[in-house]
C-alpha cells in the first residue's frame, strides 16, 4: 500500500512538472522556423518541442514497420515463422530481462522479489525449463514448500530437467524427515546422474542409516570409479561398511559368513579398532590364536585401545596373572609412554597383586593426565598397599569430577558415543567417529565438588619412583584381579562414617 501511495505521488509530481514546463514554453518568446524552398513554417517553443516528440515517435514507428515489412517478405519467401518471431522478439526480450532480474534478486536473498520476477518471465517466455527452476529456488528461500514442490514436479516432467526436479523433491523430503521416500528419490537421482557427488553422498548416508550395507558398498565403489573419493579413503570406508555388514550377518546367526566378513573388514583397514576386535573374536572361535594375536598387535601399533586389550586377553582366558603380564609384553612394548599402555600395565600388575610394580607402571599419570580410570587405578593401588580407607575414598571422589579420557567422538558434531558405530547418532555423519578426548567436558558437575576430597579425606602425595611403563588391559582377568572399573560421574560416592 505504501508503494502505491509513492507511485501516485510521483505521478502527480510528473504531471505538475509537465504542466509547469508547458506554461514556461508558452510564455517564452521566439520559436523555430523551418524553410523548405518557398515554403516556410514558424513554430512557437511549445510547438517545436511537441513536433520533436512527434518526430521521435514517428521514427520509432517507422523502424518497427520496416522490421514488420522485412518479416512479411521473409514469410512470402518461405520462412513460415518469420512473422511470429517478429512479434515474439519483444516478448522474449522482456522475459529475459525479468528472468535476469529474478536471478539477481535470488542471489541477493530477496525471495519474494524473485518470485514476482519469475512470474513475469513465465508470462513472456513460455519456457518452463528456465522459469520453474528459478521459481522452485525462490519458493524454498521464502519457505513456500507447496509452490516449490509444484515447480520441482514440473521439472521432473521434462527429460532435460528431471534430475533437478528429483533432487529438489529429495531434499524437501530430507527436511521433512521422510528418509524412506528420500532414499528412493536418491536412488532415482543416482541412476540419472551417477557422477553427481552430492547425490552419491546423500545416497550413501541414507543407505548406511537404513543398514543396507551391501547397497552402500556399491555406492561407495561408484564414488571411487568416478573419481569422487581417494583410493585410501575408499579403502577405509569400505572396511567400515564391511564391518557393519559383518555385524548384521552375525546378528542373523550366519556364523561362517560373519567370520569371513569380519576378517575381510580387518584386512581392508587393519587400524580400524572394531574390525580388529571382531576379527580377533572370529579367529579365536576358529581356534586360531596366532592370527588373532597378530590382528590385535597390528591395530595396537596404530592406536592403543582398551577394547583391543580386552580382545587380546580373551585369546587365552585361563592364564595366570603372571603369564598374562608376560604375554601382554608384545603389546606393552609398542607404545610404552601412551596413557592407555601405562594404565593397562598397572591393571595387569594389580591383578598379579604386585602393587609397587603397578604404581611404577602408572607413574605420575594420575597427576599430569588425571582421568576417572587412572584415578580409580591409583585408588586400587592404595587399597592393595594397605592405605587407610579415607585415602582410597579420597582418590575415588576425585575420580568423580575427573574427565573420562578418550571416547568415541564424532568429528562433525562432537557428540560423544558410548560405543563405535558407522553412523553418528546425532548428525548422521558416516565414518566420523574417532577415539580421542572430547573437545568439551562431558558432564557438568554441581558446584562444590572440588571440596569432596577434603571432606572424605586428604589425598597423599603420589609416589614417583617408577620405571618406563608398559601396559595392557583385560576384561577376562583371572581370579584375584582387583576391580578397577572407573566410577561413573553420575554415581554418588559412598562415604563410610
Amino acid at each position: 500500500m505504501l508503494w502505491s501511495l509513492v507511485k501516485i505521488i510521483l505521478f502527480v509530481i510528473l504531471v505538475a512538472a509537465l504542466a509547469y514546463g508547458g506554461m514556461l514554453l508558452m510564455e517564452t518568446e521566439g520559436g523555430a522556423q523551418l524553410s523548405f524552398g518557398n515554403f516556410e513554417i514558424t513554430l512557437t517553443p511549445l510547438k517545436a518541442v511537441l513536433a520533436l516528440i512527434v518526430l521521435i515517435v514517428a521514427f520509432y514507428v517507422a523502424l518497427k514497420l520496416i522490421g514488420l515489412l522485412i518479416a512479411v517478405v521473409k514469410f512470402l519467401l518461405g520462412d513460415e515463422t518469420a512473422i511470429s518471431r517478429y512479434f515474439d522478439r519483444n516478448r522474449q526480450k522482456k522475459g529475459i530481462e525479468a528472468l535476469a532480474d529474478g536471478m539477481m534478486a535470488l542471489a541477493s536473498g530477496e525471495g519474494r522479489v524473485a518470485l514476482t520476477k519469475v512470474a513475469r518471465a513465465e508470462k513472456y517466455l513460455q519456457k518452463p525449463e528456465l522459469t520453474n527452476l528459478l521459481k522452485a529456488q525462490a519458493a524454498v528461500m521464502t519457505g513456500d514448500k507447496r509452490t516449490a514442490e509444484r515447480a520441482y514436479k514440473q521439472l521432473v516432467a521434462d527429460d532435460r530437467t528431471r534430475f533437478i526436479g528429483v533432487q529438489g523433491i529429495m531434499k524437501q523430503k530430507l527436511e521433512d524427515g521422510d528418509t524412506a521416500t528420500a532414499l528412493k528419490l536418491a536412488e532415482k537421482a543416482f541412476a540419472l546422474k551417477p557422477k553427481h557427488v552430492e547425490t552419491q553422498d546423500i545416497l550413501l548416508r541414507l543407505q548406511a542409516e537404513k543398514g543396507d550395507w551391501s547397497a552402500a558398498r556399491s555406492t561407495l565403489s561408484a564414488k571411487l570409479k568416478h573419481g569422487a573419493i581417494p583410493r585410501d579413503v575408499h579403502k577405509r570406508r569400505d572396511a567400515v561398511l564391511a564391518l557393519s555388514e559383518a555385524k548384521g550377518v552375525f546378528e542373523k546367526g550366519a556364523t561362517i559368513e560373519a567370520r569371513e566378513a569380519a576378517i575381510e573388514a580387518n584386512k581392508k583397514s587393519p587400524d580400524l579398532i572394531p574390525a580388529a576386535v571382531m576379527a580377533c573374536e572370529e579367529y579365536v572361535a576358529d581356534d586360531k590364536p596366532r592370527p588373532a594375536a597378530r590382528v590385535i598387535k597390528k591395530a595396537w601399533e596404530a592406536q592403543p585401545h582398551p577394547d583391543l586389550a580386552a580382545a587380546f586377553a580373551a585369546i587365552v582366558p585361563d592364564e595366570t596373572p603372571e603369564q598374562r603380564i608376560k604375554r601382554f609384553a608384545v603389546l606393552t612394548k609398542i607404545h610404552p609412554e601412551d596413557p592407555e599402555t601405562k594404565m593397562l600395565l598397572a591393571e595387569l600388575n594389580i591383578a598379579a597383586e604386585d602393587f609397587p610394580a603397578a604404581r611404577r607402571a602408572l607413574g605420575d599419570l594420575a597427576e599430569i593426565n588425571p582421568t576417572a580410570r587412572s584415578l580409580t587405578i591409583l585408588a586400587a593401588i592404595e587399597r592393595g598397599e594397605g592405605a587407610d580407607d579415607v585415602v582410597v575414598r579420597g582418590w575415588l571422589t576425585r575420580a568423580l569430577t575427573a574427565p573420562r579420557g578418550p571416547q568415541w567422538v564424532c568429528d562433525n558434531c562432537q557428540t560423544i558415543h558410548s560405543e563405535w558405530g558407522p553412523v553418528c547418532e546425532h548428525c548422521g555423519g558416516f565414518d566420523t567417529l574417532s577415539w580421542r578426548k572430547p573437545m568439551r567436558s562431558e558432564v557438568a558437575m554441581p558446584q562444590g565438588t572440588e571440596m569432596l576430597p577434603m571432606i572424605v579425606g586428604a589425598l597423599p602425595e603420589p609416589k614417583v619412583d617408577f620405571v618406563d611403563p608398559i601396559e595392557e588391559e583385560s576384561q577376562d582377568a583371572p581370579k584375584g584381579m582387583v576391580d578397577v572399573t572407573p566410577v561413573e560421574e553420575d554415581e554418588n560416592p559412598k562415604v563410610e562414617n
